[in-house]
């Protein structure tokens, strides 16, 4: 970057991130000549064309990729720098991005985070709920909650508790369909789950798998153990599910105590250079606290051990 303008790189950014000279001007409260005379400047200085232009808007040359790349790590690295200057406060406020899995976030922290909000009212969230592991390094998120320990480098890591997969069902279904005593008779009922191939905890899928080889005549399947859930409150049939749920659904029967699946590991993390982060280290208390309430309230949960 040695020379270039950084406030043409700041436009360059904002264009290729639009895709639009009319709707980057429009962010960056420019006309939309001024930004095309910028970007033009800059093509020059580099001697290269950064965009083709066509009817539908601006497409990255090859060379455009790659300063495009240069510049979204640099916005990443300012947002982080931003972040730690605004933790210096001693409010907690401001943009908290948070991801974990849909199931995990849909059934058990999304419920709870009224109590946050009742703490930190200034607090503003942003739940990404998704099975792909994003980049905290990089920023794609600031708080992780994972169904396995991560793997990248240079992040803090608590493991949160320990998560088992088991057969749950409501007192109609098996009042109208019987209650299965053997894994066998599991060919009686329709089974409601994910597909072992779907992205999923790799517990969940070795579990419906198991199921499915006793010949079940049945299926519905979703992509996220909340549809799953559903399927199960309204009485579809047997749901494969995350033991956590049970706190807020207790009324729930779990079917075939002795069929479950190997226990999962939770783990929040977070980057090492939001250590001091007062939001982050506000929603980490806040978890922490809401899973001792859950494990205090399953003490006789062979998870809670």
């Amino acid at each position: 970057m040695n020379g270039m303008d950084w406030d043409k790189l700041r436009i360059f950014h904002a264009v290729a991130d639009a895709g639009s000279l009319t709707h980057a001007g429009d962010a960056l409260h420019l006309s939309q000549s001024a930004v095309s005379r910028q970007i033009r400047a800059l093509e020059e200085s580099l001697g290269t064309t950064l965009f083709h232009r066509h009817a539908r808007g601006l497409i990255l040359t090859e060379q455009g990729e790659l300063l495009f790349d240069a510049t979204s790590t640099m916005a990443k690295k300012l947002d982080a720098a931003a972040a730690r200057i605004r933790d210096s406060e001693e409010e907690v406020f401001g943009e908290l991005k948070v991801t974990t899995t849909v199931g995990f976030g849909t059934m058990w922290l999304a419920p709870r985070l009224v109590k946050l909000y009742d703490r930190y009212p200034d607090l503003k969230i942003d739940l990404l709920l998704e099975e792909r592991v994003l980049d905290l390094p990089m920023r794609e998120a600031d708080v992780a909650i994972r169904m396995k320990e991560p793997a990248q480098a240079d992040l803090i890591r608590k493991r949160l508790i320990n998560i088992r997969m088991r057969l749950y069902a409501t007192p109609e279904y098996l009042a109208r369909a019987g209650r299965p005593e053997r894994i066998e008779d599991m060919s009686k009922h329709r089974l409601i789950c994910q597909n072992p191939a779907t992205p999923q905890v790799q517990a969940g899928a070795q579990l419906t798998q198991s199921v499915m080889a006793h010949g079940v005549p049945s299926t519905l399947m979703v992509n996220n153990y909340f549809g799953v859930l559903q399927g199960v409150l309204n009485h579809i049939g047997v749901g494969v599910l995350p033991d956590y749920l049970t706190a807020d659904f207790p009324y729930l029967e779990r079917v075939l105590p002795v069929v479950e699946s190997v226990e999962v590991p939770v783990f929040l993390a977070y980057p090492e250079e939001l250590r001091s982060s007062r939001r982050v280290n506000a929603f980490r208390d806040f978890v922490q606290e809401e899973i001792l309430a859950y494990r205090r309230g399953q003490t006789t949960d062979p998870a809670a051990d």
